[in-house]
């Protein structure tokens, strides 16, 4: 092409420089119609692509999309954020509520088997499985210093990547969008959701058909939710009456950061620690991981929202039924998406990830969100829906705490506690909450659920998400 500068030549330049920078924004995607694992052609439409964000594009965000199987044009849009952080997207898409599940009856030692899950969330929705922030599973910086990201820059990474994704995929620009994730992605989810609210607002384009979010078990208060521990506790049954009413009193409250000379305090929370320690933490009912158990420091857990055995430790010992932990679950996926058939199926770049891990714990990242709370407030207030759940049998992010910010919201009960029913059986309670205007926020438990909810009970999570995403009572 030929530039000239005449009286039009300096528009014609810059049009064109325009031009180039549009194109560049586009993703690089690709239709994946089978993977190893996976007899014959799967069922279920996936593509896989990076779409680059930040000023030069550094960041290099990898995510996997599966149309609804049911009806794409209308169904709703959903953006998937797994917690950690540095969870990667892949562990929400075949442990938690996407189209694949291993088989791990059939796992010898070599490549693990994939087969359907009846109960995917892909089924009712189209879903964006995001690995964010970068440094997460696939997604990489072509810098060192993009690798150094907080809250709010993954947050704006993550807005950034859905205006680009939306720009790339027009189609789904009208389908009702909704932020999803779970964990600690309870800190991340609120803020995208924020930011595409003030987004749509300064008539950013695209503009998204926001209607709201869904948190499972979600860290928002990182105080709050590590203290309202002991009241878990003390309702579960894993600590004694006496022993609670004794650190109420002690304590007055504060278990997480009490004042170090108060010593009837801290022989206290002694007694609650060795009552509980050896209690797995993400469901109170299975076994605990014995090469997971960590040395007494009281009540101050710290973010291990995803804590994988040493690979080499499961890999090589031989589980039974009596010492089985669900943690060896999460061994088939770094066996799995190491593996460089399954890299250049999925059409990772050569090169970007030399060791893929479903959590990645060293990422250089700066949590400099202490809560979201009022990030909530001030959806729900707009009108935007919410949907919030917690399994009733996670201790990490209890549903206490959660409960506990809920109310400080100050909304209006329309629909008092009260179960909710998956073929005539309890599933878990619910409360609705509404404002002035809008469909509010609506909390629900799922019974015999641990951290996270979907993977414990994911027929059960199936129908409410069905239930909620259709406007239907739970």
């Amino acid at each position: 092409m030929i530039l000239w500068y005449g009286r039009y030549g300096f528009w014609v330049c810059f049009n064109f420089l325009l031009l180039l920078l549009a194109s560049s924004v586009i993703s690089s995607q690709q239709i994946v119609e089978s993977l190893p694992g996976y007899k014959g052609k799967l069922p279920f439409k996936l593509e896989t692509g990076y779409v680059g964000v930040g000023e030069l594009e550094e960041l290099q965000l990898f995510y996997y999309f599966i149309e609804s199987e049911r009806d794409p044009v209308r169904d709703p849009l959903l953006l998937w954020l797994t917690g950690g952080p540095g969870c990667s997207a892949f562990s929400g898409l075949v442990y938690e509520i996407g189209p694949l599940n291993y088989d791990y009856d059939a796992f010898n030692g070599s490549l693990p088997s994939l087969v359907a899950n009846e109960f995917s969330w892909t089924k009712i929705a189209n879903i964006i499985f995001l690995d964010a922030p970068v440094g997460t599973g696939f997604s990489y910086s072509k810098s060192q210093e993009g690798y150094y990201t907080s809250d709010t820059e993954s947050s704006q990474a993550i807005y950034q990547f859905l205006r680009k994704w939306l720009v790339d995929h027009p189609k789904f620009k009208n389908n009702p969008l909704y932020v999803a994730g779970d964990s600690y992605s309870g800190m991340i989810v609120p803020t995208v959701t924020v930011e595409i609210a003030k987004g749509n607002k300064a008539k950013h384009r695209p503009y998204m058909n926001l209607q709201g979010y869904m948190l499972g078990n979600p860290v928002t208060d990182l105080h709050n939710d590590e203290n309202s521990r002991v009241e878990y506790f003390y309702r579960v049954g894993l600590i004694s009456s006496e022993l609670y009413q004794q650190a109420r009193e002690d304590c007055r409250g504060e278990y997480i950061a009490p004042n170090i000379s108060n010593v009837d305090c801290m022989d206290v929370i002694q007694q609650i620690a060795e009552c509980t320690l050896k209690v797995c933490d993400a469901q109170i009912l299975e076994p605990k991981c014995s090469f997971a158990s960590p040395k007494p420091q009281g009540l101050k857990w710290g973010p291990k929202f995803f804590h994988d055995p040493p690979i080499d430790i499961v890999s090589s010992s031989e589980e039974s039924p009596n010492n089985w932990c669900r943690n060896a679950n999460y061994v088939l996926s770094y066996i799995w998406a190491n593996d460089e058939d399954v890299q250049n199926a999925l059409h990772v770049r050569n090169d970007t990830i030399m060791d893929w891990k479903r959590c990645n714990k060293s990422l250089a990242y700066s949590y400099n969100m202490l809560s979201t709370v009022f990030y909530h407030k001030e959806l729900i207030m707009n009108g935007y829906r919410a949907l919030v759940y917690s399994g009733d049998h996670d201790m990490l992010i209890p549903y206490t705490g959660t409960v506990h910010w809920i109310h400080t919201l100050n909304l209006t009960t329309v629909d008092e506690w009260r179960p909710w029913f998956v073929e005539g059986q309890v599933a878990g309670f619910t409360v609705k909450y509404a404002h002035n205007i809008g469909d509010g926020l609506v909390f629900a438990t799922v019974k015999g659920a641990g951290h996270t909810a979907p993977e414990y009970k994911p027929k059960e999570c199936f129908a409410m998400v069905d239930r909620w995403l259709s406007y239907y009572l739970m």
